[in-house]
């Protein structure tokens, strides 16, 4: 028997004068282990009370109300009444205030992912015009919504046949990190040959983002330690942490890095080196430019022309590439407009930037 979702809030997007039926559902779980407390020493559960803290009195949920301390020892008392009464009510519509690029937004602001499905198989036609116009646009609505007694500021996006809504934080919920962080690095700055030897590093570790190439490796070391402490067997100990590096030793350590990582010694976390990223030469070679001291993967070899001259080797179609991408190669080009252009614009001024930037050349 298939175990189907629930919805965990239905209402409408609301933009102009549309409107979209829509359903949410949560989108990730984690998966920590779950423990109970005990005092050490015995099997006795340890339980939270709700004590009156001058008669040491266990006070019923229903007996308590809030209340909020306005400095001098003085507190304001509400009760779930007059909270209920100014709190926003359940609202049934997700009402969008304006469209933004999405690489615009700062991923500090994101809390929570859910996905957006059609409220009904009768509003999906509705919903997938939605769903294309904002992909075709490159744009993510912003707006607000009304959840489980609260409101939420939250960003829309298109993902492949779905919506995807990432609830959001505030702006003066984000802290300022330079009211937070006494050590920030200020005018430090490095060496120019310690900057290149970095570059090289990140270079030689760059790879594709694949999600599945990761996983929480310390869950797995806490059920193994369970499983082992069940069984009677040995706990295997962690290594330390790795002491700081010693500034003077900076570039030795880099060089080290990149030689090892070269070797392919160095990988990601979960052990999988993986394939290299497409860097901005790779990016740059798209759109026509060349790089004469890498090549990208999968090119061919170059060949001879009528002429005598070497043949260029087959670069990429931009009309091959995805949205994202071609956004993210009309940055690097620099082509002005890009954040309001159509995927069509974007393909035709790509193109045009990597001409110019080969007769440039």
């Amino acid at each position: 028997m298939i175990k189907v979702a629930r919805s965990i809030w239905t209402g409408v997007i609301s933009f102009g004068l549309v409107s979209v039926p829509v359903a949410l559902y949560s989108a990730t779980r984690e998966h920590d282990v779950s423990f109970h407390q005990f005092q050490e020493g015995t099997a006795d559960r340890i339980r939270y009370q709700r004590v009156n803290e001058r008669t040491g009195d266990e006070v019923d949920y229903e007996d308590i109300v809030r209340g909020a301390d306005v400095g001098g020892g003085q507190y304001v008392m509400l009760s779930r009444e007059e909270l209920a009464s100014v709190a926003p009510g359940r609202s049934r519509s997700l009402d969008v205030h304006a469209f933004v690029d999405l690489t615009e937004i700062d991923p500090i602001y994101y809390q929570k992912t859910y996905y957006l499905g059609p409220g009904s198989d009768e509003t999906s036609k509705t919903y997938a015009l939605l769903r294309d116009a904002m992909a075709h646009a490159n744009r993510t609505a912003i707006g607000t919504l009304v959840m489980r007694g609260k409101e939420y500021l939250a960003a829309i996006r298109p993902d492949r046949e779905l919506l995807v809504l990432e609830t959001m934080f505030f702006a003066d919920e984000v802290r300022d990190p330079r009211k937070e962080i006494n050590r920030l690095p200020g005018r430090a700055k490095p060496r120019p040959q310690e900057l290149r030897m970095a570059e090289q590093l990140i270079d030689s570790m760059s790879t594709t983002w694949n999600p599945k190439d990761y996983q929480d490796t310390y869950t797995d070391r806490v059920n193994d330690l369970l499983d082992a402490k069940v069984g009677g067997g040995e706990v295997a100990v962690a290594e330390k942490a790795p002491t700081a590096t010693n500034v003077t030793d900076l570039m030795e350590v880099l060089r080290r890095s990149v030689e090892a990582a070269k070797r392919g010694r160095a990988a990601p976390t979960s052990g999988r080196a993986g394939r290299k990223a497409p860097g901005r030469q790779d990016r740059l070679r798209v759109a026509g430019r060349t790089d004469r001291s890498r090549t990208s993967a999968g090119r061919r070899g170059s060949t001879a022309s009528p002429t005598g001259r070497a043949k260029a080797p087959a670069r990429p179609d931009p009309r091959a590439m995805s949205k994202s991408e071609l956004v993210a190669l009309a940055r690097e080009l620099d082509v002005p407009g890009r954040s309001g252009m159509n995927r069509e614009q974007l393909e035709r001024a790509v193109i045009g930037a990597g001409k110019r930037s080969r007769r440039a050349a």
